[in-house]
């Protein structure tokens, strides 16, 4: 096997699809180092390190996915199991001062296996992304955008590459890396037009500058050439064009080491998935009503038929191209929900990809668990997915009436350019859904059910899926915490296939 180390780990997308990449039905990559630093993403980590000790999973595993059995008792039954997992699943920070230690761990995990392995990895992305940049610059306790140290935590990515010289990397980021600068614009202050906005390039071409000098040349996994052959934006993964359920768009890096490099293949496209093939078998759940001790479904039912222009009299919902639907005493889910599993109506995309998602061991499914919603935010929920079924687009601020508008000093009246004039998203059924990201664990508000009759925003084992995480993995943490390693996540169903074009580059050699 080729030994793998992820670095900036997360919860694991990048290794889970590169431990999944097979021919002939044997793994080819194993992951022997994952490195993160965050407390539950890191539990997450090392459950799926546990997980991949076994040819087949203990029922106890199982039993934890349900519930039934603690994180302690699981481990405590398998110590030798837990033992190796641990070695493999570190938390640490990547930074100048844990060097020598980190060094050393790599130096263990490849074992002599210097010659033919992979690096892989995300360093943080919240200095680079369009919001995080804002952020900086508004923070007063900062020292400044250029000394955020988070800029330069590829420098810590770089080292590994100078030090142990791995014949190929797989480095991942946000889209505003290709613009992210530590050198900020500062003509026509204060412009709605330049706020948060950079000096173009500047960091991007400075780590392309660092890599060469390092002896890589860097290559795009969708057009061929590399350096100066390809622009900026020809490192950019389109996923929904690549057969995952969400447009999530990303800058991945493809390094070769001088030398080895002997042509290779692209992502092939393939068609688009919607978001209900995802997710549109998973039980279905109305929201809650927060506070929780107001909660019950008269409750819920009551509040969102404030709404009358949207029901009939006899409390359905009106013509919605052809069809009425009425609002059903539907459970909210939970941490697990004991279900037909797999859902014998999953769709035709879920079926081809039966043996990625589906393992009937868990006898349900898990996270699946609506959240709680003032009353006012549910009647928005409700309008705004009823307005995106009968217009086939999510509404603006300006779709909705006055009494509806959150009361926000940033809302304007009657205008689209209002910042956030979207800030009520709906997930259009028949598309892609947008970009999963880790503001989800903040609130649902870019994330609305297309079930106008369920009226609530995703759940965590919902939004897994758009990042086609397999049904058997789970994430630890509270529910804040699992939505923000999802949002912060590689799918691993794009990882496995960029794990075959490394592979073949290495066959080559």
């Amino acid at each position: 096997m080729v030994p793998v180390v992820d670095l900036f780990a997360g919860p694991g997308g990048l290794s889970e699809g590169f431990e999944q990449y097979c021919v002939g039905g044997t793994p080819i990559f194993r992951c022997v180092l994952s490195i993160e630093k965050e407390r539950n993403a890191h539990k997450t980590l090392l459950l799926r390190a546990f997980f991949r000790q076994f040819d087949k999973a203990p029922a106890e595993y199982y039993e934890h996915l349900r519930g039934d059995v603690t994180l302690e008792e699981l481990y405590k039954a398998y110590p030798e199991q837990h033992a190796q997992a641990k070695k493999q699943a570190i938390r640490l920070a990547l930074r100048y001062a844990n060097r020598d230690h980190i060094d050393s761990l790599i130096r263990k995990a490849l074992k002599g296996h210097r010659s033919k392995w992979v690096l892989i990895g995300g360093p943080p992305c919240q200095a680079y992304s369009l919001a995080g940049r804002v952020k900086i610059r508004a923070d007063k306790k900062r020292t400044g955008f250029a000394k955020d140290r988070r800029h330069f935590l590829y420098k810590e990515y770089l080292h590994i590459l100078k030090v142990f010289r791995p014949p190929l990397f797989v480095m991942e980021n946000v889209k505003g890396l290709l613009s992210s600068s530590t050198k900020p614009n500062r003509k026509r202050k204060g412009s709605k037009k330049t706020r948060g906005k950079t000096k173009s390039g500047e960091t991007f071409l400075r780590i392309l500058r660092d890599f060469a000098a390092a002896g890589y040349s860097i290559h795009s996994f969708v057009k061929l050439g590399s350096g100066n052959q390809l622009a900026p934006a020809d490192h950019v993964i389109n996923a929904e064009k690549y057969g995952i359920p969400q447009a999530r768009h990303r800058v991945i890096l493809l390094g070769v080491r001088l030398g080895l490099f002997r042509g290779y293949s692209l992502l092939r496209t393939k068609r688009r998935v919607a978001i209900e093939s995802a997710i549109g078998d998973l039980p279905r759940l109305r929201s809650k009503i927060s506070p929780l001790s107001r909660d019950s479904f008269k409750a819920w039912s009551r509040a969102l038929r404030r709404l009358s222009s949207l029901f009939t009299k006899d409390g359905k919902l009106r013509d919605m191209n052809g069809s009425r639907r009425i609002l059903s005493s539907l459970p909210t889910g939970g941490p697990f929900i004991r279900a037909a599993y797999p859902n014998p109506k999953r769709s035709k995309w879920l079926r081809q990809h039966d043996d990625w998602f589906s393992d009937r061991r868990i006898k349900g499914v898990t996270l699946h668990e609506s959240r709680g919603h003032m009353t006012s935010d549910l009647r928005r929920y409700l309008f705004a997915s009823y307005f995106a079924h009968a217009h086939g687009v999510s509404p603006k601020i300006s779709d909705f009436t006055s009494w509806q508008r959150p009361d926000h000093r940033n809302i304007e009246d009657n205008s689209d350019d209002t910042p956030f004039a979207d800030r009520f998203r709906v997930q259009l059924r028949g598309k892609p859904s947008t970009t999963v990201v880790s503001h989800i664990s903040k609130d649902g508000h870019y994330y609305i059910h297309y079930d106008p009759t369920q009226s609530r925003s995703l759940t965590v084992r919902e939004a897994a899926r758009l990042q086609t995480f397999p049904d058997n993995y789970y994430f630890e943490g509270t529910r804040t915490a699992q939505y923000g390693q999802i949002g912060n996540a590689v799918p691993p169903l794009l990882a496995k296939r960029m794990a075959k074009i490394v592979y073949r580059i290495l066959a080559r050699r």
